[in-house]
């Protein structure tokens, strides 16, 4: 629940002072402050999708789902980034279209309504940053919202230099710079939400590693059939078979293996199915272990 009501504080919060930039970047013709906006917008559908999971993940299986819910964060995610990547062409072309054709930037409403977003990014930063460590799906409403607070702070410099200098091309310059920020935001999630969809190995995970620590176990003599992919954020499950030699007590190799992997590498959610090679060869599959 403390969590839930951080990332809620932190939505709020975002997507306010979202509305505040965008308004007050057409009145002033900052281009810089919409583009923040922008950034600030898509974070906050960002914050929406990671409370929205938080509180899908509460939520029980079923017969048809019986991984719950945990993928709406995933495809959520997804979404997400193709939003960014959106946000970020539309940012940047207009910066480009205004290198050429400079306009006059009213740069003290800019610098005003900069600085009140850096305060209420700040105020975020700090209501996620007591949950970031233990929740991942936090972690990554606190990464987003530190780039808000880095694009406030990009638009305030420009601002300040628009204000004693006139050079008002800074203000497009470092539109473009978010707009960077976000296509590398972007890029990343959209990596990442590929990555999970496509049932890759974690890259936290090493598989090899795995296999080797498995092997390592007395009275396992080989693993096939491994698998290692991610539910949604913190939600890691392995599949294999274990070639268990004769004479072994299963059970005692099952919960060996169950530990090394919970302890090792944080994997909980595992079912090794144990094939025991009788004395003339033959495999018999004997049992499967979920836990």
């Amino acid at each position: 629940m403390p969590s839930r009501w951080a990332l809620g504080a932190a939505l709020v919060c975002t997507l306010a002072i979202a509305v505040v930039e965008f308004v007050g970047g057409i009145l002033a013709n900052s281009l810089a402050l919409q583009g923040d906006a922008g950034h600030m917008l898509s974070d906050a559908a960002a914050l929406g999708v990671s409370f929205l999971a938080a509180w899908l993940a509460t939520r029980p299986m079923t017969a048809r789902r019986t991984f719950g819910f945990h993928r709406a964060e995933v495809l959520a995610a997804l979404l997400n980034s193709l939003f960014l990547l959106g946000i970020a062409g539309w940012v940047g072309s207009r910066a480009i279209g205004r290198l050429g054709h400079p306009v006059e930037v009213s740069a003290v409403p800019v610098l005003i309504i900069a600085i009140i977003g850096l305060v209420v990014n700040l105020v975020a930063l700090k209501i996620l940053g007591h949950h970031q460590h233990s929740n991942l799906n936090i972690r990554g409403a606190f990464l987003h919202v530190l780039g808000d607070t880095l694009g406030s702070a990009g638009v305030i410099a420009s601002a300040i230099v628009i204000y004693f200098t006139g050079w008002t091309t800074v203000d497009s310059l470092v539109s473009l710079g978010i707009a960077g920020l976000l296509v590398l935001s972007g890029a990343r999630l959209l990596r990442d939400s590929i990555s999970v969809l496509m049932l890759a190995t974690p890259a936290d995970v090493d598989g090899e590693a795995v296999r080797t620590g498995l092997l390592s176990l007395p009275g396992i003599r080989g693993i096939h059939d491994l698998h290692i992919w991610t539910v949604n954020s913190g939600f890691v499950s392995l599949s294999c078979h274990a070639d268990i030699e004769a004479n072994t007590p299963t059970d005692a190799i099952l919960k060996s293996a169950t530990q090394l992997l919970r302890d090792r590498f944080g994997i909980r959610h595992v079912t090794i199915q144990p094939e025991v090679t009788r004395a003339h060869g033959d495999a018999d599959s004997c049992q499967i272990l979920a836990t």
